[in-house]
């Protein structure tokens, strides 16, 4: 029997009709949450996230505001912008878009975001409050991939979940927040040999390395659950990093490409940015 799909879609249009709701009573109240958005540059890629991103805003009621920066803005001016989101009290999350162009510091960019505005949940002392297990913003794709599995009752405690990639973006915090939920957790990486023996070793597999069908038949234990993180856009159209049609014939759960990670990551966008603006509209970190 073929896997379940698990529908990404359908869950974060549920996610988007709650927070509508949650929005227009906060409205009511005299607070609108506010999202800035910045891209810098023509990256095909980011332009249509920013574009998802955008229209997401305004289907539940955020105030949205989108900067787009020529490709040689330096990253003075950049910084300027961030300091001005930081102060702004209408804003309540700030969001730059990744990839940024190569003479400007990602690392410097991020850190010069107020930790309470940072809706991508990238900032050190973020990142640090989600390791030691503190409330902070949660990156967006992990907080994603968790909400969805709960959303299919999926079970995680007691389960080994196997992640395959270590960015920061994903692999890093998905595998905290897998232990917090008390799974026994194994990342891979590019340098992991034998790859096949710890991949059919997971009841939770997760793939996000950006490598087109990287997981096939041979690599899931018959039953496991596959999120596919992977965007990897081939003449033929957009796959993910699993081989879908053959994996779907061993596992017990599947997500699709798209349809699938995708619509949740801006969903949790969605939600990390009200949670900001509930936390006090931007006016210190989370948790002070």
């Amino acid at each position: 029997m073929a896997a379940k799909i698990l529908d990404g879609k359908k869950v974060a249009e549920e996610i988007k009709t709650s927070l509508k709701e949650e929005v227009t009573r906060l409205k009511a109240r005299g607070l609108t949450p506010g999202l800035a958005v910045v891209l810098v540059g023509e990256d095909p890629a980011s332009k249509v996230y920013v574009k998802q991103k955008e229209k997401a805003c305004e289907e539940v009621g955020f105030a949205s505001q989108v900067y787009r920066l020529p490709e040689d803005t330096s990253e003075e001016s950049l910084l300027q912008l961030i300091n001005e989101l930081n102060d702004d009290r209408a804003v309540h999350g700030i969001l730059v878009q990744l990839p940024l162009p190569g003479h400007l510091d990602a690392n410097q960019v991020i850190q010069a975001i107020n930790p309470a505005k940072d809706v991508d949940g990238f900032h050190p002392f973020n990142v640090g409050r989600l390791a030691a297990g503190l409330a902070a913003p949660v990156p967006c794709t992990p907080r994603g991939i968790i909400h969805l599995l709960e959303a299919y009752n999926i079970p995680i405690a007691g389960r080994h979940a196997v992640v395959v990639g270590r960015s920061n973006i994903v692999g890093k915090p998905l595998a905290q927040l897998l232990l917090a939920r008390d799974a026994t957790v194994t990342v891979c990486h590019s340098k992991t040999g034998n790859l096949t023996s710890f991949t059919r070793t997971a009841d939770i597999l997760v793939a996000a390395v950006g490598r087109p069908r990287l997981i096939t038949r041979d690599m899931v234990k018959l039953g496991a659950v596959v999120v596919d993180v992977g965007i990897n856009r081939l003449p033929e159209g957009m796959v993910g990093d699993v081989d879908f049609e053959a994996v779907r014939e061993v596992a017990d759960y599947i997500t699709p490409v798209p349809g699938g990670v995708g619509p949740l990551t801006i969903a949790m966008l969605l939600r990390n940015t009200l949670e900001a603006a509930l936390a006090g509209q931007g006016g210190g970190p989370p948790g002070e």
